[in-house]
């Protein structure tokens, strides 16, 4: 009986990541692909497509809004969930769990609803539609997934280091910069590369807050349209993938890295 449960989970878990995974898989395979239908069977190996992608001016405007939404957008959203996490970890104050829970509900509304609650309220105000509306809106987004990975990081070295530099009269400011900050470093970054990656690869916000400067994802839902360039939207999303699975590892590994830093393993327990 042991031994079948086992097996059957191994099983389970197998066949969800295979269907988790496959479509992702396909997208480097049919960018090679040297024929512009996407389907099988395969016509021949080729790299124009790619190289297609560095002859499109289009497709170079909408990556450098992106790159430049998504840069403002994790540092902004870094900013507000370290001090959420700072203040929800060290202080007791009044309503400090709901206000924590109203801080977690962009996690849980469709974004769908905050894209077109955004819009509306953008319109209501008489703001133009730009990449600042475009970047509160991910901030919005961002912001609780950097105060889980930075409440994580506070919570997990000893307050006792603080604690000692109040007994020998450093102040909190101080304390914070010489003493919190270095052991929160490590989850600082790891919050900036997840915000980074979340704001690149988002397009509901975007679609609805975008005015004439579109962001890549909203760039490559127009392509689309055009079964012609289906090619080269493969290869795109190559590129995605594999530099979101390159952010995503490195924000990991450094997360990792800090919990042992600041003495304990991932899981909150002493080595």
């Amino acid at each position: 009986m042991k031994w079948t449960l086992k097996y059957g989970l191994w099983a389970y878990v197998s066949l969800y990541l295979i269907f988790l995974y496959m479509p992702a898989l396909l997208l480097p395979i049919f960018a090679l692909n040297d024929s512009r239908i996407v389907a099988f069977p395969l016509q021949g190996l080729t790299w124009r497509w790619f190289a297609l992608l560095w002859e499109t001016e289009a497709l170079h405007d909408a990556l450098r809004n992106s790159l430049i939404i998504a840069s403002i957008t994790a540092f902004m959203s870094t900013i507000f969930g370290l001090m959420a996490a700072r203040a929800s970890s060290r202080y007791a104050f009044p309503m400090r769990k709901g206000m924590a829970a109203l801080v977690m509900i962009p996690l849980v509304l469709p974004e769908i609803i905050v894209g077109v609650s955004l819009l509306v309220v953008v319109m209501q105000f008489g703001f133009d539609l730009s990449l600042w509306t475009i970047i509160l809106g991910h901030v919005l987004i961002c912001t609780p997934f950097c105060v889980v990975v930075m409440s994580t990081a506070f919570n997990n070295f000893d307050r006792s280091l603080e604690e000692a530099a109040f007994d020998l009269g450093a102040t909190r400011g101080a304390t914070f910069r010489w003493v919190s900050l270095p052991l929160v470093l490590p989850g600082v970054i790891a919050s900036l590369l997840i915000s980074f990656t979340i704001s690149l690869d988002e397009f509901i916000i975007a679609f609805f807050l975008a005015g004439v400067d579109v962001t890549l994802p909203v760039y490559i839902w127009g392509l689309l349209r055009f079964p012609a360039r289906l090619p080269s939207v493969m290869a795109l999303g190559t590129f995605l993938l594999a530099a979101s699975l390159l952010l995503l590892i490195s924000a990991e590994v450094i997360r990792r890295y800090g919990a042992r830093r600041a003495g304990t393993s991932s899981n909150g327990h002493l080595f």
